[in-house]
């Protein structure tokens, strides 16, 4: 029997057969509201494309192929971030050591090279720095039911006093022109942090989207209890996402000390926000259990846009900062609000 036939009332013997209760009222009202759904689940896509075209008004050269390959080159490393913030957020969790575990890769990056002159092993540190980081706080988070608010907040002067005191408060400048193999290096073209941040792009989504820990991470955001009581490995599969946010943070600083060639402790500071904003805007929400990576690269878009066309009009960066801020509160808003009716 399909689910059509049993959708259908039976008949009364004998008699003609009952009409089924309609599901729609007078103009299409089932019809109205699935498109309000599509309307709001691609919301912020729309937002995209008129930023674009303001964009293209305002500063006609925004579409050049070089200045879109700058907007993306300079916003990688953030970006990098932000699709592992996407995990740590989507199973209700919050990571504001991001940045301190930036400054410290680029930190430990730099110095290593300096003194064994192996750029190789320096990365392989600076990951592992990374790797330490999220395991920590992983651990104090999943394991001590720590909030995590908290812990991140308290972990990122943990982490920025490490990097001032390996670095002695002192800038590590680097001259082997290897060392800045990773930022400026080109392939077919592109410079490679654009394609390191295609790939982590791409490997987040089959992760999250394709594979059962990626519904996994969907379970424990929506309700962490009932996930625990199905026998899912909460402790293990929230730290691996705190594991993410340190080993991306920890490249991103890589990164940027080998575009700089420089490694130094006071870099850093914005990072937490940028990476937090380019995901709540995106659509992926603060209260765990929705979003997706796709949404973080529509949110990474729309505010490497505003930043791209700020500059290209001579804006103040201290206007940015408040246009920054302004953005992630109406979101997260919004997201409250759709919520609320939802329920």
């Amino acid at each position: 029997m399909t689910p059509s036939t049993l959708s259908q009332p039976s008949a009364p013997s004998g008699g003609p057969a009952v009409a089924p209760p309609k599901t729609t009222g007078p103009g299409g009202d089932d019809r109205a509201a699935r498109l309000r759904a599509l309307a709001l689940r691609f919301s912020m896509l729309w937002v995209l494309v008129l930023l674009v075209v303001a964009a293209t008004v305002l500063y006609p050269g925004f579409l050049r192929a070089a200045n879109l390959q700058d907007i993306l080159t300079q916003n990688a490393a953030v970006g990098i971030i932000a699709v592992a913030m996407t995990f740590v957020i989507i199973s209700g969790g919050f990571d504001l050591s991001v940045g301190a575990t930036y400054a410290l890769g680029s930190t430990v990056f730099a110095g290593v090279t300096k003194s064994t002159g192996s750029v190789p092993l320096a990365g392989v540190c600076a990951l592992l720095a990374g790797i330490a980081v999220g395991a920590a706080n992983g651990t104090i988070i999943a394991r001590w039911k720590v909030n995590p608010f908290v812990t991140t907040l308290g972990m990122s002067s943990v982490i920025a006093g490490l990097a001032y005191v390996y670095s002695d408060s002192a800038p590590f400048i680097v001259d082997d022109l290897s060392f800045q193999y990773l930022a400026l290096t080109a392939v077919a073209g592109v410079p490679l942090p654009i394609w390191i941040l295609l790939g982590v792009f791409l490997i987040g989504s089959v992760l999250l989207s394709r594979t059962g820990y990626g519904r996994n991470i969907f379970a424990i955001g929506g309700n962490e209890e009932a996930a625990r009581l199905s026998g899912l490995r909460v402790p293990w599969l929230v730290g691996s996402a705190y594991v993410m946010t340190g080993v991306t943070a920890a490249l991103a600083g890589m990164i940027d000390a080998s575009r700089l060639g420089v490694g130094q402790a006071d870099v850093g500071a914005t990072v937490a926000l940028d990476t937090i904003a380019i995901v709540v805007v995106g659509g992926t929400s603060l209260r765990g259990g929705e979003g997706a990576v796709w949404r973080s690269a529509v949110g990474l878009l729309i505010l490497a846009t505003l930043t791209n066309v700020f500059y290209s009009l001579n804006i103040s960066q201290h206007w940015q900062l408040i246009a920054k801020g302004v953005i992630v509160v109406t979101a997260v808003a919004l997201d409250s609000l759709l919520r609320s009716r939802r329920t």
